[in-house]
């Protein structure tokens, strides 16, 4: 429940009232400063609260954009002006304040709010009107303002992102923003119908394995099912206002599940009728993952960063000043919804074989031009600070701390790490030094020399990290250690030669990915890293690869198997116990996936 508080002389004819119930707020009206500050206090310390002037006049959706996002301990727009519970201790000084300077005058909400000790968000209203006429004249050209828009049409439009795909913008949100507001009407969350997208998804998966055509055909036309509640599920959420830490994980990491799971149906159907497609399936899970990560790796690193001077990014300025470039811009990367839209149409008119490939091109084309282009951004750009006429300079340490936090390096490296010892070079080198000495081992042929370069590896790991990930492509890093462990999986799995070690393989890399996509969030948040138990139980990156080389030297084909099978299980439970710990506990950070570039 949130009390709202309309201070000053009511105003006859003002739906002002009854706009504030059916936003959910107890009304109570208050003469002055003093009288509103009563009233204040005695509101219950966990309720929202408001305070708005009685002469406020405007939209309803700008009082919902004010009074109602649960993301902001204090909000404001002209006229009116709320506080949650953190807030509230800020509200109460400014009001006091205001009362000791104006004793019974009336209260003046934009002056309490420009009194107010905290940061205060202001919500953007574009063509929404929200005003305080001083003069009934002012208040009829107000009014006439207010009937000159439709409110509703301005909160459908806004429920979409300002900037998505292609495939999105033009084939999907044109009608699921009235879907987001069928599902309001009727008291749907964004989190009944993220689950719903899940289990649409899902059900897809199980269609694409029973490697039939009707199953291929119904499975394509569910995943497109699913992205439409997919991009819904955050239309309701801005429609409504509905947004939550929980909303936050499950938006966050659902869309992953999702689309690894339909590979896993893939590989299933196809495994039906007599074609092993599960290398391909954890090549195209293991590629989109280190897609991502690079995206991750590259925004972080530059999450304090100005403007890029590099030719790269003047090109790109232009491009995006010409509109056709824009969308073939953004296709090029396949984002979620070309890509799903390219799946589904694949699946239901060729074979899960053909559907990999295309997918595995697709993706490794898009990789390619985005990593590029990055890395000659990369090679210019600059951070907060940077001294005049310095070309290249330096990572903060909070972005230094963020790529060693997404290596995610356990007890061996970090022993390594802390010996006193000079580094040996930049950090990409030494990366890339034991990567090169660990794949070339995996195709020696020689039974025990991945466990040798899987050593190597590890140390390199280590002294790679020992000092602050501050050069300019020392982002590329953690992309590298997960391409490292991700792909020693795929290639000893391969190796193992036995029915059922790709699957194992499968769910393994599953299981760490999801613990390298929390990570990503829990940064995001400013939350951190995962605790450190957690990453020392589970072995991190090297500790992993060395553990999967060995028991793959030691032992035959088949145990290979199940310790891989043993192993995802054990990672799949620690990882995911601890993730929804975290997510659902108070004060998880609220991260909202508001774009996904890759």
């Amino acid at each position: 429940m949130s009390t709202a508080i309309v201070t000053g002389q009511p105003v006859p004819g003002s739906s002002l009232e009854s706009d504030l119930r059916a936003l959910g707020f107890e009304v109570l009206t208050a003469s002055d400063a003093t009288d509103t500050g009563n009233l204040l206090a005695a509101v219950p310390a966990d309720r929202r609260v408001a305070v708005v002037d009685a002469r406020f006049v405007g939209h309803l959706h700008a009082l919902r954009l004010g009074l109602t996002d649960p993301r902001f301990p204090l909000a404001a727009i002209p006229g009116a002006v709320t506080a949650q519970p953190a807030g509230r201790q800020a509200l109460s000084r400014a009001l006091t304040r205001e009362a000791a300077a104006g004793g019974s005058t009336d209260l003046a909400v934009d002056g309490l709010v420009t009194a107010l000790d905290a940061d205060v968000h202001r919500p953007e209203l574009g063509s929404l009107v929200a005003a305080v006429p001083a003069d009934p004249q002012a208040r009829n050209e107000a009014r006439q303002a207010v009937a000159a828009v439709d409110d509703e049409a301005v909160r459908l439009k806004s429920a979409v992102k300002s900037r998505d795909g292609f495939f999105t913008t033009f084939f999907i949100s044109p009608y699921s923003r009235y879907v987001a507001r069928w599902c309001a009407r009727r008291g749907l969350t964004p989190n009944q119908v993220t689950t719903a997208s899940l289990l649409t998804a899902l059900i897809a998966a199980g269609c694409a394995a029973t490697g039939t055509r009707i199953g291929f055909v119904a499975a394509g036309a569910l995943l497109i099912c699913s992205f439409v509640l997919d991009c819904t599920d955050g239309q309701l959420a801005r429609y409504s206002l509905q947004y939550s830490t929980l909303g936050a994980w499950l938006d966050a990491t659902f869309d992953r599940a999702k689309e690894y799971a339909y590979y896993a149906g893939l590989a299933l159907g196809a495994a039906r009728g007599g074609d092993d497609v599960w290398a391909l399936a954890l090549g195209a899970m293991i590629l989109q993952t280190c897609r991502h990560v690079v995206d991750f790796s590259f925004n972080e690193a530059n999450h304090d960063a100005t403007a890029n001077t590099s030719p790269t990014a003047a090109l790109s300025d232009r491009l995006d000043s010409v509109g056709w470039t824009v969308w073939v811009r953004r296709m090029i990367v396949l984002p979620i919804g070309e890509r799903w839209a390219l799946i589904a149409v694949l699946t239901a008119a060729t074979t899960p074989r053909i559907t990999f490939y295309v997918l595995l091109v697709g993706c490794a084309l898009a990789a390619t031009y985005t990593t590029a282009g990055r890395v000659l951004r990369s090679l210019t750009r600059k951070a907060v600070g940077v001294p005049p006429g310095v070309k290249h300079w330096g990572r903060t340490d909070r972005a230094a701390q963020a790529l060693a936090d997404l290596a995610d390096n356990g007890p061996l490296a970090g022993l390594v790490s802390r010996t006193r010892r000079a580094p040996l070079g930049s950090p990409l080198l030494l990366a890339l030094c034991g990567v090169a000495v660990l794949t070339a081992s995996l195709f020696s042929g020689v039974t025990w020399a991945p466990v040798a370069g899987a050593f190597v590896y590890a140390v390199a790991s280590g002294r790679a990290l020992a000092a602050p990930l501050k050069g300019a492509l020392d982002w590329l890093v953690p992309p590298l250690f997960r391409a490292a462990e991700y792909g020693t999986v795929l290639v000893l799995a391969s190796k193992a030669g036995v029915n059922g070690a790709l699957p194992a393989a499968f769910g393994l890399v599953a299981a760490v990915a999801y613990h390298h996509y929390d990570t990503v969030y829990r940064i995001r948040g400013n939350a951190g890293a995962p605790p450190a138990w957690l990453v020392r139980a589970i072995g991190g990156q090297e500790g992993r690869t060395l553990l999967v080389t060995v028991v793959a030297a030691a032992l035959t084909a088949t145990q290979f198997k199940v310790a891989l099978t043993v192993l995802a299980v054990l990672v799949a439970g620690l990882v995911l116990v601890e993730s929804i710990r975290f997510w659902v506990s108070a004060g998880a950070p609220a991260v909202h996936d508001e774009g996904e570039p890759a």
